[in-house]
């Protein structure tokens, strides 16, 4: 697994910043006054419901651990493929998100029957948040 190796020649700090990217783009994306109040509409949820659900950690730190690998795992591969600029790192993630986020959504979502709307809303949230990662990535490579 010679990927692997470059384990350690990746910024860990350009990890660490494309994480926090897509936390605060997480954040805005689902904030009732930018998307919030059309996707809670769309899986048929409150703002209530919501604050009611149960889990506290066991809904956070799945989440947060997805999110941080998909940072280490961009890094690995930016860093193998030599990608070493913003753009080329951006196009890159946005190439994958499109192929593996959006699509995962998009078969997910059609088979359970979910309004397009949330798929659109999950995707365009991915696709954003991977593509900074990306070229924040790229940038610092």
């Amino acid at each position: 697994m010679d990927w692997l190796s470059h384990i350690s020649q990746i910024n860990w700090l350009a990890v660490l910043l494309a994480f926090i990217s897509s936390m605060a783009i997480g954040f805005v994306w689902y904030v009732p006054a930018v998307l919030g109040k059309r996707w809670m509409a769309a899986i048929g949820k409150t703002e209530e419901d919501l604050k009611n659900i149960g889990g506290g950690a066991g809904i956070w730190v799945p989440m947060m651990v997805a999110a941080a690998l998909t940072a280490v795992l961009l890094a690995v591969l930016i860093s193998k493929l030599g990608l070493d600029s913003a753009v080329a790192g951006g196009w890159f993630a946005l190439v994958l998100a499109l192929v593996f986020r959006a699509g995962a959504h998009v078969i997910h979502n059609g088979f359970a029957g979910r309004p397009t709307s949330v798929t659109l809303i999950d995707s365009g949230h991915d696709l954003l948040a991977m593509t900074v990662a990306g070229a924040i990535i790229g940038a610092m490579s």
